[in-house]
């Protein structure tokens, strides 16, 4: 299993409408093939910018996942919102405490 952490900013007047896009899609990108857990951040200093972590099974889930048309989709509306450059790191879990 690996993690996905997606860094995103936004402008302030787009926040609104990201949260009720992810709102609509968060449960069809959840249950993707070999995804096991979804969550969304939002700094607490800075409100414009948001990480996504997402768990998944095997490096192909997520590559089949980024061909998916939800995706694609998703993606594209998702990019008309930022202010910057999105950031991305695929990373190994290596300790889970709870």
């Amino acid at each position: 299993m690996f993690v996905r952490i997606v860094k995103m900013s936004f402008h302030s007047k787009h926040i609104a409408a990201f949260l009720e896009m992810f709102e609509e899609k968060k449960q069809l990108i959840r249950n993707s093939d070999g995804n096991k857990l979804l969550e969304l951040y939002q700094d607490k200093n800075n409100p414009e910018i948001f990480f996504t972590y997402s768990y998944w099974e095997h490096e192909s889930d997520l590559e089949n996942y980024k061909n998916s048309e939800l995706f694609l989709k998703t993606w594209k509306q998702t990019k008309t919102y930022f202010n910057d450059k999105p950031q991305a790191w695929s990373v190994d879990k290596k300790v889970s405490l709870q």
